[in-house]
Parts: C-alpha cells; sequence; structure tokens
C-alpha cells in the first residue's frame, strides 16, 4: 500500500502542478474565458489514462489465454514501466526549474492559435503523466497481487496530491519542491526496482528467462509471506522472500547506479582564472 501511496502521491503532484500552472498562467494574463477549455484538455487526458489502464487490464485477464502468455505480457510491460518512470524521474530533477516558464510559453502561443490549440497543450500536457502513471500503477498492482490495498493507496496518494497541489495554488502552504521532489524520486528508485524484479520473475514463470528453480535466498520460514512483516517488505519493498538468482541481479544492478546517478551532483566545470601580468609587460 505505501509504494503505492507514493506512486499517486508523486505523480499526482506532478500532473496537479501541471495543471495549477497553466491555470494560474491564464489567470495572471486576464484570460480566464479559456479556463474551461484547460479543463475539457485535463480531462480527456485523464479520461484517456483511466482508458489505458483499464485496456491493460482487460488485455492480460480476457484476451491471453495461457498462464505463460500472461506472465510474459506482465513481465515485460513492468520491465517498459520501469524505464518511463525512471525517465520521468530524472526528467522532473532537470526540468522542474523551467517548468513554469516552459509550459507558460506553450500556451501563449496555443492561444494565439485558438481554442482547439489550447486544450490540445492541456491534453498533452497531462497525459503525458497519465499514461506513465497508468502503466507504472499496473505493474506495482500485478507486483503486490490481487488484494484491494494496492488501488486503496493509490487513491490515498492521488487525494492527497490534489489537497495539496490546491494548498501551494492558494499559498496556504509552503513546500521546498525540490526536496520534496528529490526524496519520492529516490522512493519511486525503489518501488520500481521492486517491479523490476517482479518483471523478471513473470518473464521466468513465462518462459522467456531461465533460472526460475535457482535462487539466491529462500527466507519464509523467517520472512513468512503471510506475516504482518512479511507484508510490509512486500509492500514497500517488493520483497519476495524466495529471490531468484536473476531477481536479485536485477535489483541490484538497478538501484545501485540509479540511486548513484540520481544523487550525483553535476561536476562544474573550473575556468582557470587569468593570469595577469605586470604593467608594461610584453
Amino acid at each position: 500500500m505505501f509504494g503505492n501511496y507514493l506512486i499517486g502521491l508523486r505523480e499526482g503532484l506532478e500532473a496537479a502542478l501541471v495543471v495549477s500552472i497553466l491555470v494560474a498562467y491564464l489567470v495572471k494574463i486576464g484570460r480566464k474565458d479559456r479556463l474551461g477549455v484547460v479543463w475539457a484538455g485535463v480531462g480527456s487526458a485523464v479520461a484517456v489514462s483511466a482508458g489505458f489502464g483499464a485496456l491493460l487490464t482487460y488485455t492480460s485477464t480476457n484476451l491471453l489465454s495461457s498462464f505463460a502468455s500472461r506472465e510474459r505480457f506482465g513481465g515485460i510491460l513492468s520491465i517498459v514501466a520501469v524505464a518511463f518512470v525512471t525517465w520521468m524521474i530524472f526528467w522532473m530533477r532537470r526540468t522542474a526549474r523551467h517548468l513554469r516558464a516552459e509550459l507558460g510559453e506553450r500556451l501563449e502561443a496555443a492561444l494565439a492559435v485558438g481554442a482547439a490549440a489550447v486544450a490540445l497543450t492541456a491534453f498533452l500536457a497531462v497525459a503525458r503523466e497519465g499514461l506513465e502513471t497508468a502503466l507504472f500503477f499496473w505493474s506495482a498492482v500485478q507486483a503486490a497481487g490481487s488484494t484491494a490495498a494496492p488501488v486503496a493507496g493509490f487513491s490515498l496518494g492521488l487525494a492527497s496530491a490534489i489537497v495539496l497541489a490546491w494548498l501551494l495554488y492558494k499559498r496556504t502552504v509552503k513546500l521546498n519542491l525540490a526536496r520534496f521532489f528529490t526524496w519520492t524520486g529516490a522512493g519511486l528508485i525503489v518501488v520500481a526496482a521492486g517491479v523490476l524484479a517482479y518483471g523478471v520473475h513473470d518473464l521466468q514463470e513465462g518462459g522467456l528467462l531461465p533460472g526460475l528453480t535457482t535462487l539466491a535466498f529462500d527466507v519464509s520460514a523467517q520472512v513468512p509471506p503471510g506475516s504482518w512483516y512479511g507484508t510490509l517488505l512486500k509492500g514497500v519493498f517488493n520483497f519476495s522472500p524466495a529471490t531468484t538468482v536473476a531477481e536479485a541481479i536485477a535489483w541490484t544492478a538497478y538501484v545501485v547506479p540509479v540511486m548513484y546517478l540520481f544523487f550525483r551532483r553535476p561536476r562544474h566545470a573550473v575556468v582557470p582564472a587569468r593570469a595577469t601580468q605586470p604593467a608594461g609587460a610584453k
């Protein structure tokens, strides 16, 4: 539940901030007449994202007849979801400072074209977040199991994101967004690593990868899957008491370099001081 709450909070706040930037820009320049068009674009993006998630669920449950094909489908999509969310984490860290100006420029250009362009701008800005969130959430739910806890956690995360974005828009609360996205990004990296390991396990069960019975460790006796701490570890880290060698390698090979790159500070080139010459020197 916690991992899916983090997904809903982080991804929901990104989308909500995009919407608040668009709305604030229109209010600032006195174009409230286009607010309805923006909300139409946002609503369309939300509907498309929800439809995409429903399509994934329908495909995996109704269109894939065999167990192996369902496992392959889930494993491949889990890996794709991890790739997308990793790209979005680094993209947000790189562009967060300039996001307001960038969206303002796009919206200003769209206003010059017409209402359809404004709606399309809002749709594309939110749909990018929505589709990626739907894919990653679907993969995380598959990894967590068939209980209602993942959906509840994700819904609570979205609700928290909407409330927080509204309070930020009204300037009722102050939040260091750079620090927020840094630490939630680190949390998402850990969640993504668990989804990646689960995807590898699905591919092993689907017959695309070997080593299903080659375990790196098996602590099922010490950490029973049905225990409260086993459930906690599963929900937060997607920890499996019986982990294959391939799963362990995938988890480690993802977390270590991605976390290093995420927290690494960019090196600034040191410009050597220009040597000064004494007066009259040639």
